[in-house]
């Protein structure tokens, strides 16, 4: 399973002890909380320190700023997200139709931002304002770039390796893009985007792999 620790490269000092690093995510998860009920730019350290119980003394200790924060969040949420993808990465289902593995490829990302709305709401309000956020989010999309790439691989060995990392590289951008943006929308056609989202990318996979 998912170790939250893991996600908090952005901290100051690193926790060495589980009471630290209880503390830590503590701070993240009233951050995320009030990020997402008040907004960031209404939300004070001061604020978040009071709420996690913990002396603001020991919230600069792990995060120099407000901003620290909610990169850790944002490096929390693809952490997240990544190790649900990872499951497509898996032999099994690799072999899966590819008609059925472009559903549930989908399916399982719009899930994730049902499960977490904290990670649209907040990224909305910091996007442009914040650049560490989005460097954040740009790692993010190459690591799943990598892992897409070697799940096609394992479909299917006989293309040339560029190959693969174009092919990913469109379906995380494009693809993700139309499915990040359904979120805004009524729930009715936020469903049509989906499903528009799906034949998309099924039809742009089956041009590189006809035989799945």
């Amino acid at each position: 399973m998912f170790d939250r620790s893991s996600s908090v490269s952005t901290i100051r000092r690193k926790p060495n002890q589980a009471r630290s690093q209880e503390r830590v995510n503590r701070i993240l998860d009233v951050a995320e909380a009030l990020f997402v009920s008040q907004g960031y730019a209404a939300t004070t350290t001061n604020e978040i320190a009071k709420q996690a119980q913990v002396p603001i003394g020991s919230l600069y200790q792990f995060f120099s700023d407000k901003k620290a924060i909610v990169q850790a969040l944002t490096v929390r949420y693809n952490q997240l997200l990544r190790e649900r993808l990872a499951l497509f990465s898996t032999a099994e289902l690799t072999k899966l139709p590819l008609s059925t593995y472009v559903e549930q490829l989908i399916d399982t990302t719009t899930q994730f931002f049902n499960d977490y709305p904290g990670y649209y709401a907040i990224f909305m309000e910091v996007q442009g304002s914040v650049p560490e956020v989005q460097e954040v989010e740009d790692t993010a999309d190459a690591q799943l770039v990598a892992d897409l790439a070697r799940s096609l691989v394992q479909r299917d060995a006989s293309k040339d390796t560029v190959d693969y990392e174009i092919v990913t590289f469109v379906l995380v951008k494009a693809i993700g893009s139309l499915v990040w943006l359904s979120l805004g929308q009524e729930q009715a056609f936020q469903q049509r985007l989906i499903v528009e989202a799906k034949r998309l990318a099924l039809s742009y996979l089956q041009s590189y792999f006809p035989s799945s």
